[in-house]
């Protein structure tokens, strides 16, 4: 019986084990999107979402001009009276350098942030999140690709509604002061986060049966 005793891992044994196949992961940017976060990391990762967390003392802004989709990308910078909502992974230890790839770590292009984020009602705490190396000084319009896939990440992974649309708000407002101002894209095929007119100028934001356009007062 001693010997079999010696043989036996003991829970907190096993927990060490796995943690070191797995890291947690908080995005707020593109990569809300597991769809879009699949395609630099090689596999499906709906398995891999937690769900909706948020992050203090930060908020989010467009400092970074991404070459790759050639306009603004997001960053986060601390601040004491804000809060950035996004999604918490739990990431296989495999795909960590592919992250890190994705997000131009080895040019310097982001650098790795441990933070604490809430998710339901546990805190998180050394959770992975990416900032910004060399930040613009003033903030750079996404184009309508990156606006989408934002967006659509956010909708998806049930974000609450109010932040949907801050969000929608900040990254249109940006599209519209810019030097030479981006159209929003048309609805997707696929049914995707956003369906613009500009005709109309009617900007009206159609998920998860939501209605709204920016002549109301609900985004003002």
């Amino acid at each position: 019986m001693a010997q079999l005793r010696s043989r036996l891992i003991l829970p907190s044994q096993v927990l060490p084990m796995f943690a070191a196949e797995t890291f947690y992961y908080f995005a707020y940017g593109s990569c809300m999107c597991p769809v879009d976060l699949a395609r630099s990391l090689g596999e499906t990762l709906y398995p891999y979402v937690i769900g909706p967390a948020q992050l203090n003392g930060y908020r989010l802004g467009f400092y970074r001009r991404s070459r790759r989709r050639n306009c603004g990308a997001l960053d986060i910078v601390p601040d004491a009276q804000a809060a950035v909502q996004g999604v918490l992974y739990c990431l296989p230890a495999r795909v960590s350098d592919r992250l890190d790839q994705r997000e131009a770590v080895p040019h310097n292009g982001y650098r790795r942030e441990p933070v604490t984020v809430r998710c339901g009602d546990r805190h998180y705490p050394t959770v992975r999140t990416y900032v910004v190396v060399d930040k613009l000084p003033r903030e750079l319009a996404p184009n309508d690709d990156y606006f989408q896939t934002v967006l659509r990440g956010a909708v998806t992974t049930g974000l609450p509604a109010a932040y949907c649309w801050q969000l929608f708000h900040h990254m249109h407002t940006l599209q519209q002061q810019a030097p030479e101002p981006v159209v929003c894209a048309p609805t997707d095929a696929d049914g995707g986060a956003g369906a613009f007119s500009q005709q109309s100028q009617q900007y009206c934001f159609r998920s998860n049966h939501i209605h709204v356009n920016d002549t109301d007062s609900g985004i003002a």
